[in-house]
C-alpha cells in the first residue's frame, strides 16, 4: 500500500507550525497531544525542523534539518536531544510502530 516513507507529523521552527497527516486522525487525542507536545518543544529548544516517518518497513524514525547557514540551531543539542525523546519515548514509538503496520501496512501483529 505504502512505498515510500510516511510522514506521522512534524514541526518546524522556521514556519512556527506543526503538521499531524490526517492519514493519522485515528490516533487517540492524547497520543495526538503527546506528539504535538514533543514536536513543537524540540523545534522551540533546537530549532530547524523536525519529523517523524515510517519508512516501507514500519520503522518509525525521527529526520532533523535544518536552513543552511542556521546559526541558532543547536545541532549539538539536536543529537542529544533525540536519543533522550527515543529513550523516553520507546514505548509510545513502538506502539506508533505496531499501529502504523496494523493499520497500513495490514500486518497481522
Amino acid at each position: 500500500m505504502y512505498q515510500e516513507n510516511v510522514i506521522l507529523c512534524g514541526s518546524s521552527k522556521y514556519t512556527k507550525k506543526y503538521y499531524l497527516n490526517e492519514d493519522f486522525n485515528g490516533l487517540p487525542q492524547p497520543v495526538k497531544d503527546e506528539l504535538k507536545i514533543m514536536c513543537v518543544l524540540y523545534t522551540e529548544e533546537i530549532g530547524g525542523t523536525l519529523e517523524l516517518q515510517f519508512d516501507e518497513d514500519g520503522n518509525l524514525s525521527l529526520i532533523t534539518d535544518a536552513e543552511e547557514g542556521d546559526l541558532l540551531y543547536d545541532e549539538i543539542g539536536s543529537v542529544l536531544m533525540i536519543k533522550k525523546l527515543q529513550k523516553e519515548k520507546a514505548e509510545l514509538f513502538e506502539q506508533l510502530e505496531t499501529y502504523y503496520k496494523v493499520f497500513f501496512l495490514g500486518e497481522d501483529e
